[in-house]
């Protein structure tokens, strides 16, 4: 049934958003339900983003790479460090200077369904 959750080798994929637009999150949120995965966390602000990527379990992350102006980089260490999967979703072209070696290929916005359907089937893969 859609909006259930992906399953993905017996695992549901929940899907932690760090996306500073409203609107954009949103659409990323209905996007990734047409998908079948789940929104489990969201945040609109490095400060919060970082909380919920320390506290808040979840299977992979999509994040902008600019967060009004700050840099999401923090939040990509922290997921590195906690082992979780993520891919960047910009439209500034490239991942931040600093990014892991292995962050999977940057989303680039605006994106169509297609194109995030074959970023998460890679990020799932990872």
């Amino acid at each position: 049934m859609p909006g259930e959750g992906k399953w993905v080798d017996g695992i549901m994929k929940d899907i932690f958003i760090v996306e500073d637009d409203a609107l954009i999150a949103m659409l990323l949120e209905d996007m990734l339900a047409d998908l079948g995965y789940r929104v489990c966390a969201s945040a609109p602000d490095l400060e919060r983003a970082l909380a919920t990527a320390r506290d808040t379990e979840f299977d992979a992350a999509i994040l902008d790479v600019s967060l009004a102006g700050q840099s999401s980089l923090p939040v990509a260490k922290l997921l590195d460090e906690r082992g979780k999967p993520y891919l960047y979703a910009t439209g500034y072209g490239t991942a931040p200077d600093g990014s892991s070696p292995s962050t999977l290929p940057v989303l680039q916005k605006p994106f169509q369904l297609s194109e995030l359907e074959q970023a998460m089937k890679r990020l799932t893969e990872a």
